[in-house]
């Protein structure tokens, strides 16, 4: 069964987070798919990953750029794994479909956004009652990633 890793932003943006854990994928070699909740949130995303860090390049494409089947990294919002990821990162209220096959699923949620909070919630205990090991993450002062939570 695939682990379900769910973040809890509270300290720091998505837009802060993703590309760290991203590159993190990278370096491990695996391919990610990021789905949002929209295709225009997908194309900021994609945007916002060039401009992330200016000592480092994340490969990524989106349905605009074409060529799914050789991006390192995909951002849609639909329920796809065009690339053959290991990694699918869930944002932003993106419905979780199949995650059958991956090495890891991550679910990441607004703390300050209660809805994005009860559905996480909500998530945890279906992944669980299927049986999935599911774990709970939030930062330090640090803004180290804590494991606070494993079933």
């Amino acid at each position: 069964m695939t682990p379900v890793f769910f973040y809890h932003l509270e300290r720091q943006p998505l837009d802060a987070v993703l590309p760290k854990l991203l590159a993190t994928s990278l370096e491990r070699g695996w391919r990610a798919v990021v789905q949002a909740g929209s295709e225009e949130r997908a194309e900021a995303l994609a945007t916002q990953l060039w401009v992330f860090d200016d000592e480092s390049f994340l490969p990524h494409g989106t349905k605009a750029d074409g060529l799914s089947d050789l991006q390192p990294v995909w951002l849609t919002a639909e329920d796809e794994n065009p690339n053959n990821s290991n990694i699918r990162f869930f944002v932003e209220g993106a419905v979780v479909g199949d995650i059958g096959g991956l090495t890891r699923a991550i679910i990441m949620f607004d703390g300050n956004d209660q809805q994005a909070v009860d559905a996480a919630r909500e998530g945890w205990k279906r992944f669980k009652a299927a049986g999935h090991e599911v774990s709970y993450w939030q930062q330090d002062e640090q803004g180290r990633w804590q494991n606070r939570a494993a079933k």
